[in-house]
């Protein structure tokens, strides 16, 4: 993991005072990507701005959100653990936010902070051009967490056919079924919760899926929330597997490679979010101006 000295991990407005100023929140930060995503986004658009790194302490986000706004700082994006903090924080939630349970985005916008969520938009998008279709498609959510909250909303807009959630707490994974009854029902996708035991009965479960999304934090720690007999059904050659972790193999990438199916890991996730951030705080227009399969090719060689 990358380090920098801790003068480097608060980025003050006050020391750029020709440019616009973002940055990234969370605790850790100093490995952060976004950094470097940002400035390739800008130098495509041609945007004159710096975007920096802020280590928050635990449980004081919103004291150094409220201070790099205060200095006239522009917009933020906040990653682990300050999601649930930043959507207490903004003053204003966007629709998806409030769907999202979440924020990962903040900006001012005629004096109020406004909150939104870009990770489903940028899951979707990174789906979409690996060519994964996810209109009419069966998918296996792994994760009922904040990390599987924010993308459903965005997900259940693509009209998948079916989609299932599941968690090791099966109560979390039935509420969420229930949040988000009434988007599933109006486009027309089969919504429903089963429990992590359920995946290893091929007449439960209802494999294969086309698409098996892990949005649990198992792969941090090389581990998969599959076990062995739930991934020997679950996944076939024509199925794909995603890993919001990045930047490894993980476990489930490994079970899903061991059945023939087709692997990616978060990175593109991260690289398509962070331009939905970029084209909130700097303009839709510029959306023809930037690349980020060219970044993401970039970061990967």
């Amino acid at each position: 993991m990358n380090s920098l000295p801790t003068n480097k991990l608060f980025t003050n407005p006050n020391d750029f005072p020709d440019v616009d100023v973002y940055a990234v929140v969370g605790n850790p930060i100093a490995h952060s990507k976004s950094p470097a995503i940002h400035e390739q986004l800008a130098e495509q658009a041609q945007q004159k701005m710096h975007y920096g790194r802020i280590q928050a302490e635990l449980g004081d986000f919103a004291k150094a959100a409220q201070s790099f706004f205060d200095a006239g700082g522009k917009g933020l994006n906040v990653t682990v653990p300050f999601k649930l903090d930043a959507q207490v924080f903004a003053g204003v939630l966007t629709p998806r936010a409030q769907l999202a349970g979440a924020v990962n985005t903040l900006y001012i916008q005629d004096g109020s902070i406004f909150g939104d969520n870009t990770d489903g938009a940028g899951l979707v998008r990174d789906l979409l051009a690996q060519g994964i279709p996810i209109q009419g498609a069966r998918i296996l959510l792994l994760g009922a967490g904040g990390a599987a909250r924010g993308v459903l909303g965005p997900l259940l807009e693509q009209s998948p056919e079916q989609l299932i959630i599941t968690n090791r707490s099966n109560e979390k994974a039935v509420e969420l079924v229930q949040l988000f009854g009434d988007l599933a029902k109006n486009r027309s996708v089969n919504l429903a919760s089963i429990t992590f035991n359920d995946l290893e009965d091929p007449e439960k479960a209802s494999p294969p899926f086309d698409l098996v999304i892990n949005a649990t934090a198992a792969g941090l720690t090389d581990q998969s929330p599959l076990s062995a007999a739930a991934a020997h059904h679950i996944f076939n050659p024509s199925s794909f597997a995603y890993d919001m972790v990045y930047g490894k193999t993980t476990a489930f990438m490994q079970q899903a490679l061991q059945r023939g199916a087709r692997v990616s890991d978060g990175l593109g996730m991260l690289v398509e979010q962070a331009a939905d951030a970029f084209l909130i705080w700097r303009g839709a227009d510029l959306s023809q101006m930037i690349d980020p399969r060219l970044i993401l090719t970039q970061l990967r060689s």
